[in-house]
């Protein structure tokens, strides 16, 4: 009682407190990590969480049985190993047998439990359970529910054995199952607060729910019960605390950060760009005696976007229903130029594929793609039809407001090619609609892996994931060749051979060009100088178990 006591005046004491004439993450000796999230947070419900800033929250609280480390490799979390039997269809994990959940009252007059194998069968089904409504539903779309009906093919054997059985092999289930998503709960935490659990979230990672006020702050505090430690023998975490604000102006997020009240913020403000960093796209200087930069590969892709099916009229009147035209502007667009001059050498040119740097295995299958060659667009265009004396109907290249300046580029590039392009701002609301409705057939989007396998790119190209009906295939692109090396490369177990499908699956995407690649993102943190061992991705996901401060 008295130990609950202590942390809930912990908690309200950094919820006041926003730093002040204190040093730097410290509040009466304790070491608090300050970050933002300008978007907000929507649920801390690891089952339905979908939102980027949701799961990085969700990833402090929770722990599913495997996780990702700085090189994107599974490695062991309350899974402590496993088997992969019956040609890839048996998975077979042996859970810790000292892993508990947060401290709470729903477990009993002593508030503690341990986790076992029939906590993970109960949040995996909970994924699976249509009513959920989860976003990482289809990370079990491939369980055999034939193999133990009555379980749906995820079994526990005692308090420490789960088994999952599968259809076919799949060599990505892994990293799947690495996701957030995946972080196990208790079914008694879930029961207790229904439709309320993702504001009182329960479960057993490195940090425990204290506080959240909706807009305003969301305070994690040390779990002095976590299972891990480092390799010295130490207890993780190293932190006492994780404090996330809500202010949505970057600019005062930008102030605060200077002025000492967050240790981080991440990714590149246009308004903010040069008063971070400088043209060559490193910290600028007059910042570097109290902060730094972390810059990684990101594994996320930048592209245009083109509707390619023709039964619909706004493709058919179009001059990019043409591939020879979409290969055009390919070729048309310098993107080595527009990572230099439009985003301070922050990403890195996509002329490698659709598949960004930073995915395992990117160099076996990496192509070359689009590179900027004016002569070589215009023949292209000529081939396809169009010349000097061809009147060309009008293209509208549908983008939101902070992509203004890079579309602008884009404008004057395939103007130079003898495209007319309107630049059309939207709202992102209403663009998402007029693509998700096939009311726009030129537009700038960008795709975050959700796990380290090319096979996540893949799946926007499959034709049997068409969007809306059956998945996220925007452009409607269809290829009888692709379609059956993604069915190969989806059982493959050799990782050669997957990654040779791969190869050629690129070079289809670049050959039919549905989308244009422009750069592979790069993840941007600016952090405090006091702040250390505060580990990237390249799936930018937030590591806090090993994050230290100094006074």
């Amino acid at each position: 009682m008295i130990k609950e006591i202590v942390l809930v005046g912990i908690a309200i004491f950094f919820l006041t407190a926003c730093g002040g004439k204190k040093n730097a993450g410290e509040h009466d000796g304790k070491t608090v990590f300050r970050y933002n999230e300008s978007a907000g947070i929507n649920t801390l419900d690891p089952a339905i969480a979908h939102h980027y800033e949701d799961l990085l929250a969700v990833s402090q609280i929770f722990n599913g049985l495997v996780s990702l480390d700085e090189n994107m490799n599974i490695i062991p979390s309350v899974a402590k190993s496993w088997e992969i039997t019956n040609n890839g269809k048996l998975y077979t994990f042996h859970l810790r047998n000292d892993v508990h959940f947060h401290e709470h009252e729903v477990f009993g007059s002593d508030k503690k439990r341990l986790l076992t194998a029939d906590d993970v069968v109960y949040s995996f089904l909970r994924i699976m359970d249509p009513d959920t409504r989860s976003p990482g539903l289809y990370i079990f779309q491939n369980i055999d529910r034939s193999e133990a009906s009555l379980f749906k093919g995820v079994i526990a054997e005692g308090d420490s054995v789960v088994k999952i059985y599968l259809n076919s092999s799949q060599p990505s289930f892994l990293y799947q199952l690495s996701l957030p998503n995946c972080g196990i709960v208790p079914r008694e935490a879930v029961e207790h607060y229904a439709n309320n659990f993702g504001e009182n979230p329960v479960g057993s990672g490195p940090f425990v729910f204290r506080k959240w006020k909706r807009n305003v702050k969301l305070v994690l505090v040390k779990n002095e019960n976590y299972f891990e430690k480092d390799a010295a023998g130490n207890q993780l975490p190293y932190l006492d605390a994780v404090s996330v604000s809500f202010i949505k102006d970057r600019h005062v997020e930008f102030v605060e950060f200077r002025n000492g009240k967050l240790e981080m913020i991440s990714g590149l403000n246009e308004s903010e760009k040069d008063e971070l960093i400088n043209p060559d796209g490193e910290l600028n200087e007059k910042l570097r005696e109290d902060f730094y930069l972390q810059k990684n590969p990101w594994l996320n892709t930048d592209y245009l976007g083109i509707l390619v099916d023709d039964r619909f009229d706004i493709v058919k009147s179009s001059p990019l229903q043409n591939k020879l035209v979409r290969q055009a502007v390919g070729y048309s667009i310098d993107t080595k130029s527009l990572i230099k001059y439009m985003r301070n050498n922050i990403g890195i040119p996509a002329v490698t594929g659709f598949i960004p740097k930073g995915m395992p295995g990117y160099e076996a299958y990496a192509i070359e793609g689009f590179t900027y060659d004016l002569n070589k667009a215009k023949k292209l265009l000529a081939e396809a039809g169009y010349n000097d004396f061809t009147e060309i109907p009008q293209i509208k290249l549908v983008a939101t407001a902070e992509y203004t300046l890079l579309c602008t580029y884009i404008q004057k590039s395939l103007s130079d090619l003898g495209l007319d392009v309107e630049v059309d701002i939207q709202t992102t609301s209403y663009m998402s609609q007029s693509i998700a409705q096939f009311e726009s057939n030129f537009y700038r989007k960008s795709w975050i892996a959700d796990y380290p396998d090319a096979i996540n790119y893949f799946q926007l190209f499959y034709s049997k994931n068409f969007y809306p009906e059956n998945g996220l295939n925007y452009t409607h692109f269809k290829n009888n060749t692709f379609d059956e090396l993604y069915e190969l490369a989806l059982i493959e177990d050799s990782t050669a051979l997957r990654y040779e499908y791969y190869k050629d699956m690129q070079q289809i995407i670049h050959n039919e060009a549905p989308v244009i690649p422009l750069f592979y993102a790069e993840t941007l943190r600016f952090l405090n100088k006091k702040v250390s061992g505060l580990k990237g991705n390249s799936l930018n996901m937030l590591n806090l178990k090993e994050t230290k401060m100094s006074n």
